[in-house]
């Protein structure tokens, strides 16, 4: 792998912008500096005028691989990943058959080295029956970047509501625990009263408020109970801010918290226009709970900013509501829908670094990512704040082709990304040549 010099960037990194000259070698960062001189057969790239960030960190994808990958498979959704400035992902284990054992989890990760140009980590998943199979992750801990658990709709096997299997994982497992929080006995007694429910409109009213708060609250008990590491996923209600602190360090916080990009863009008025497109769980709500998050957000309540990523075709999605399923794709374009609430002046850039690239490497203690530092692994991305990206069919990766952005015109714009020193994205085109790598976690 060739040197790469990047020089006269705007580097944004731990709060700070400043311009430097950034040099790769051998996968890492090698030096930070002014007038950084080109060593051997060094490619050189002009920064001038860029914005150099740490690569985004995404702690929640769905990437549907294996058996759902009619929608997306692990390699597509990494080529889309990094050309939206995404370096490293988490990915989810609700797949066909699901993450429910070692070998099925280490079957993804097989998957993933042979096929994923973005560096990667999969979820080990909870059931039921499997708190055994759980707890032996214990031993490899810092392999694998935690355990999920759906404390509320699900498919197959994975729906946990166990309380002995909760209180076992909550108690004994060493690593952290994702949960995704939606109360089944609300949502179950929702969906009957609201059974002839025709429009996506409804969606926020079957899974609502308080379904979300009572099952995040149940995790936030448990978790204090027995002094668990928790990461409550997708918070989408005002209510649910309640449960969380805005203590720092983030590094001493045992209970920490996820919101996505969707919940901070849309609102329940959008259902309307974009109907079974923005359909997902938890649902997107009411615009008051828009602006708490945002609130929430920005006071350090809320300490993540990830996509949920969750893709289906474009068929699936025109079924009639009760019928369609739920889920967004939005990994390709989370980072310039963020860079347009930076020109908007909603969130500074450098704290979009903080809740995108340095939070989920804090939170998750992932191992040298996360960071323009020396001696990190070189995931950077070159942004553009005046390059207008317009979605369209024609530049959309996803494999199901389509997006709620599509003809919606982003005011900033990914340049470049860099996977462990390598060019994976640049000039609108993937280098399907570069391999990302397991990510590692220092516990």
């Amino acid at each position: 792998m060739f040197p790469i010099l990047i020089k006269n960037a705007t580097v944004v990194n731990e709060g700070v912008q400043s311009v430097q000259d950034v040099l790769l070698k051998d996968g890492l960062i090698e030096k930070i500096g002014e007038n950084l001189q080109p060593v051997g057969n060094c490619k050189e790239i002009n920064a001038e005028g860029l914005f150099l960030l740490p690569g985004v960190i995404d702690d929640q994808v769905h990437f549907r691989e294996p058996g759902l990958t009619h929608k997306a498979t692990i390699g597509t959704e990494a080529r889309a990943a990094v050309a939206g400035g995404v370096t490293s992902f988490m990915e989810m284990p609700n797949t066909n058959p699901p993450a429910l054992t070692q070998e099925e989890l280490e079957k993804k990760y097989a998957v993933a080295a042979a096929s994923s140009v973005a560096n990667y980590s999969f979820f080990m998943g909870v059931s039921n029956s499997n708190a055994e199979e759980v707890l032996r992750t214990n031993e490899k801990k810092n392999d694998i970047c935690g355990v999920k658990i759906f404390m509320g709709s699900s498919t197959g096997d994975m729906l946990v509501d166990n309380y002995v299997t909760l209180t076992r994982i909550f108690g004994e497992s060493e690593l952290l625990i994702a949960t995704h929080c939606e109360d089944e006995k609300i949502i179950n007694a929702n969906k009957e009263k609201y059974k002839d429910a025709d429009n996506a409109s409804f969606h926020p009213i079957i899974r609502n408020v308080e379904g979300c708060f009572e099952s995040s609250f149940s995790a936030v008990q448990l978790a204090m109970k027995h002094d668990s590491r928790l990461h409550i996923l997708h918070i989408s209600t005002a209510k649910e801010l309640q449960l969380f602190s805005n203590m720092r360090p983030l590094a001493d916080k045992r209970i920490t918290s996820e919101v996505c990009v969707h919940h901070l863009h849309f609102t329940s008025d959008d259902y309307a226009r974009l109907g079974n497109q923005i359909k997902c769980n938890p649902a997107i709500k009411a615009p008051e709970n828009k602006a708490a998050l945002w609130e929430a957000l920005l006071d350090d309540r809320l300490d993540i900013i990830a996509t949920d990523h969750a893709p289906h075709t474009w068929e699936e999605k025109q079924q009639p509501y009760q019928k369609a399923p739920a889920g967004v794709p939005l990994v390709q374009h989370s980072l310039p829908l963020m860079l347009e609430y930076v020109k908007k002046g909603r969130i500074s850039i450098e704290k979009m670094v903080e809740k995108m690239c340095h939070a989920p490497a804090i939170c998750f203690q992932i191992h040298k990512r996360g960071y323009v530092r020396e001696g990190y692994h070189a995931d950077l991305v070159l942004v553009d704040m005046n390059k207008e990206l317009t979605v369209a069919k024609e530049n959309i990766l996803y494999k199901c082709g389509w997006s709620p952005f599509e003809g919606h015109s982003f005011p900033a714009s990914v340049h470049t990304t860099f996977i462990n020193g390598a060019i994976a994205y640049e000039n609108g085109k993937i280098d399907d040549s570069v391999r990302g790598q397991r990510l590692r976690f220092d516990r």
